[in-house]
């Protein structure tokens, strides 16, 4: 039976990349324009799952990501790293000099700072999505104009790669989780080694330090963590963090312990760790 699939973008973005790559199966995808639109496709019940980049090796986190899957009480049921290479492209015929402004997501503009710290005239304008800028440069005939996108989306709208590669470090990964409706039963599978939390931890001296003792006694390897404010909440920090285990019954043990020392706990999911 085919699975639909949401994605933030459209044929040729990242997102699309890592869809056809993750799943084996045949899959149906709807491609949004907005993380939101991505997480309402899961909770109305349009789609079954849906993949969304939650962290890049330059960059660092995607904080907001972290809220909606908290919010929209979501279930991480997978992570996939892929090799992100941006590409600067334009229509035929032109080159680096003939362009004036560079149209991308925030997030591929911050992982090429460095190109555009030598390339200062270039003045940089945000989008929703890289492949959809690549597409409308084609669609518009737009002069003077370059995209940053992957190179499937320069094959599929035919535009002309001007510099691959532009990214700030070569070896640029980002991390996508992959997301279905919450699961309030946690996984017993053997195979799984890896789950992401979230607790909340009174705002007094050692707290934090308390708590990761706690997962490091019941050999548990911190491989994240990520503070968030609660907007309701002046001063008030919510963590999520990422732990790695080898035996499942020592994760279990971490969390009995966890749920009597943290406010706000939840099991955001557990899962395989990907190779990165």
């Amino acid at each position: 039976m085919t699975k639909k699939i949401a994605i933030q973008g459209i044929e040729g973005s990242f997102h699309h990349i890592v869809g056809t790559e993750f799943y084996k199966d045949p899959i149906e995808i709807r491609y949004c324009l907005s993380f939101d639109e991505v997480v309402h496709s899961i909770t109305s019940g349009d789609c079954e799952e849906a993949v969304m980049a939650i962290e890049n090796s330059i960059a660092g986190s995607i904080i907001p990501n972290y809220a909606r899957i908290d919010h929209n009480n979501l279930n991480i049921k997978g992570e996939y790293y892929l090799n992100i290479k941006h590409n600067l492209m334009a229509l035929n015929g032109q080159s680096l000099s003939d362009i004036k402004e560079v149209h991308s997501h925030p997030m591929a503009l911050l992982q090429c700072k460095k190109f555009f710290d030598q390339h200062p005239h270039l003045k940089l304008v945000e989008a929703k999505d890289t492949a959809a800028v690549a597409q409308e440069i084609a669609a518009s005939n737009k002069i003077g104009i370059a995209a940053i996108a992957s190179l499937q989306a320069s094959d599929l709208f035919d535009l002309n790669i001007l510099q691959e590669g532009i990214q700030t470090v070569e070896k640029n990964q980002t991390r996508f989780v992959i997301l279905n409706k919450n699961n309030t039963n946690i996984p017993s599978n053997t195979k799984y080694d890896k789950a992401s939390l979230k607790f909340e931890l009174e705002h007094k001296r050692g707290s934090l330090a308390t708590m990761l003792n706690v997962m490091s006694d019941c050999k548990l390897n911190l491989t994240k963590i990520q503070s968030l404010p609660q907007i309701e909440k002046p001063w008030k920090y919510a963590f999520f963090v990422d732990v790695t285990f080898e035996k499942y019954a020592e994760f279990k043990k971490a969390i009995s312990i966890i749920e009597i020392m943290a406010e706000a706990f939840k099991i955001l999911g557990v899962y395989k760790t990907a190779k990165s």
